[in-house]
């Protein structure tokens, strides 16, 4: 077995003030157990003992990894699709607000099967896009004629270039988190916007499920964010929290999955429930939501 990573300080804060706090179980791939580690300076936990950047590429094969796959097996995943119609307009819409453009330039990290890279095309915006799984590459280029680049491509663009960049469930996968947090400063033009959308371990929905929480997804998830520890590492790189957005949809998609974990069988209308629950403890503070869409900018 290939060494793995293992943390001695905090990989957002460089903090040493870490400790072990819960395991989970990866219920996707492997069924292996994972420690996950909490930061008590900014709050960010994270997954140890993970593979390599390298080596993780077997914990993505799976029919059920529905980003790289773009599959329609199963109803969660078919319930995925049907929101996704939905919320692919919704980001459009959010990115022309942020950044008062129309169209302008974009770069989309962690593309997957290039839906959200093929709405901003075909809706006038110049698009980059970076994926590093070549099943997703593939289906983007079957489905919408995309060509996605590596990730490695991120580190050789040029400086003040993109409006905007996004990140939809992606930062928590990245195993270079500090040189990606500093790429975007270079990359971003003066008044773009860095919109990343993150699970959120302080929501309802999380703290109900416990280990069985869907969206830790070890070791896919290196990083388990809080506002807090979004907050944090925004500022150490340079940038501000602009706004602080909810998904709705993902408390309902994340409560299905984590009820199978939880009691080995789905649930919809415990699902259902406790999405709910989640939702309603969100109205007036979107930083409780099960996803948060954190709208960053230059400082």
């Amino acid at each position: 077995m290939a060494e793995r990573i293992q943390h001695q300080h905090c990989p957002s804060c460089g903090s040493v003030a870490i400790q072990n706090c819960l395991s989970a179980k990866d219920y996707t791939v492997s069924n292996e157990v994972f420690d996950i580690w909490h930061c008590e300076s900014c709050s960010l936990r994270f997954t140890q003992a993970i593979p390599s950047a390298e080596e993780i590429g077997p914990y993505y094969q799976s029919t059920s990894y529905v980003s790289h796959s773009d599959t329609n097996e199963g109803l969660i995943n078919r319930l995925y699709h049907l929101v996704r119609n939905f919320t692919l307009k919704s980001k459009l819409a959010l990115l022309r607000k942020v950044t008062g453009l129309q169209t302008g330039t974009l770069l989309d990290v962690g593309a997957g099967t290039g839906a959200f890279s093929n709405m901003m095309a075909t809706n006038g915006w110049q698009v980059t896009s970076l994926e590093p799984d070549d099943t997703a590459r593939k289906v983007a280029k079957e489905k919408y004629n995309l060509t996605l680049q590596g990730p490695s491509d991120l580190y050789y663009l040029d400086n003040n270039q993109f409006d905007a960049i996004a990140m939809w469930h992606v930062l928590e996968h990245v195993h270079d988190l500090q040189g990606y947090l500093n790429q975007f400063h270079d990359i971003l033009k003066p008044n773009g916007k860095l919109v990343i959308a993150v699970p959120n371990y302080t929501s309802y929905d999380a703290t109900y499920y416990g280990s069985t929480w869907a969206a830790y997804d070890v070791p896919r998830h290196l990083y388990h964010f809080s506002p807090q520890s979004i907050d944090t590492l925004a500022n150490l790189k340079g940038f501000a929290v602009k706004a602080y957005k909810p998904m709705w949809f993902d408390s309902f998609y994340v409560s299905m999955l984590s009820e199978q974990y939880k009691n080995g069988q789905g649930n919809l209308v415990a699902a259902f429930f406790r999405g709910l629950i989640s939702n309603i403890k969100t109205i007036g503070n979107p930083k409780k939501c099960s996803s948060v869409i954190y709208v960053l900018g230059k400082k």
